[in-house]
């Protein structure tokens, strides 16, 4: 009997793919502690990251589409790990 992976929804995919993106330009990071995603706060990565959504989104996704999901996705991460005990 073949068997078939279940597809994710395409919101997962994309954000997904965001990541991706946004650690390919080394805008974030992640604790190597706790796996957290944390923002490196870094311009200049970022500004390479939306370079990369611009011009190579992925299939069906316009280039505006995929600078917002890069945009959302760098929204939705801190710069420290929460789970990583805060020095005073």
């Amino acid at each position: 009997m073949l068997m078939t992976k279940e597809r994710r929804p395409a919101i997962r995919r994309l954000r997904g793919w965001a990541i991706s993106v946004l650690q390919e330009a080394g805008a974030i990071r992640e604790c190597e502690e706790h796996g957290w995603m944390q923002d490196r706060a870094d311009p200049h990565a970022r500004e390479r990251a939306f370079d990369i959504a611009r011009q190579d989104p992925p299939p069906g996704v316009s280039p505006d589409e995929a600078v917002a999901e890069v945009r959302d996705v760098l929204d939705s991460i801190g710069d420290t790990c929460p789970e990583c005990p805060k020095i005073n």
